[in-house]
């Protein structure tokens, strides 16, 4: 039986964008375990991405503390850093370079020695089908291409935590499909998938545990099944639970 622990842990965290101002995120206290993936999920604005910049050292919380396996953010942000990779909502590429270049780029910033970096990039640019493209300039890629690349790019060093905004979005079918089915085999090794979606239907099929946000304040988190059983509509879908819950605290 695999033993489980926090892989991530955020302790009262809170962000506000100047003194006076309404918080982004209010007191968000929660744990992802190893070997789970968990679904972040709320309405646009409720803090989703401000929480996951937090997480990933982008924003400091104005209070609290995130911690990465055992490691403070405030106090050791590249041993965090080395725990993840990072795939934002929308990826900034260095258009200039080609694909091949970003990718090895991204395996010195990780260190991925030349054998792993070759045998990692060769299966997910396989994978994701942009083999042909590799050696083509950025700047000729489509958002899909692109959104490929930068999963490769995070995914390079093999990290423990996956954190992942909005996946899904400009990704074919197919390739979403795939995604998916290397998020669950990553988690079957003992790794974390930390994920935001508004495809809730994906977030339904695929999570172990979700947490809903709604107006900056953590407002549910557990299993769909027993979100279902709280909602008192155990037939009820994953959709029925997050509108319920999120119109009776608005």
């Amino acid at each position: 039986m695999r033993r489980f622990y926090k892989l991530l842990e955020l302790k009262s965290v809170t962000k506000r964008y100047s003194v006076n101002s309404v918080p982004a995120v209010f007191d968000l206290n929660l744990n992802v375990n190893n070997g789970e993936i968990f679904g972040f999920i709320g309405p646009n604005g409720a803090g989703k991405t401000t929480t996951i910049k937090m997480i990933t050292g982008l924003l400091e919380p104005t209070e609290g503390d995130v911690i990465i396996n055992g490691y403070n953010m405030k106090t050791n942000p590249i041993e965090c850093k080395r725990m993840f990779g990072y795939v934002p909502d929308n990826p900034e590429i260095y258009e200039r370079l080609t694909g091949a270049e970003y990718l090895n780029f991204m395996a010195d910033v990780y260190g991925v020695s030349s054998k792993d970096r070759k045998e990692r990039i060769n299966k997910y640019i396989e994978m994701f089908d942009i083999a042909n493209a590799v050696n083509q300039s950025i700047k000729s890629y489509s958002r899909g291409m692109r959104q490929k690349l930068a999963i490769t790019g995070a995914l390079i060093h093999e990290p423990k935590l996956w954190i992942l905004d909005e996946p899904m979005v400009g990704l074919d079918p197919m390739s979403a499909k795939v995604l998916k089915d290397e998020m669950k085999n990553h988690c079957n090794k003992g790794n974390t998938v930390f994920f935001s979606t508004h495809i809730l239907e994906v977030a339904e099929k695929l999570c172990d545990r979700v947490g809903i946000i709604n107006s900056s304040e953590l407002v549910a988190v557990g299993t769909v099944e027993g979100l279902k059983a709280k909602s008192n509509n155990g037939d009820s879908s994953l959709e029925d639970v997050f509108i319920k819950i999120v119109d009776s605290e608005n």
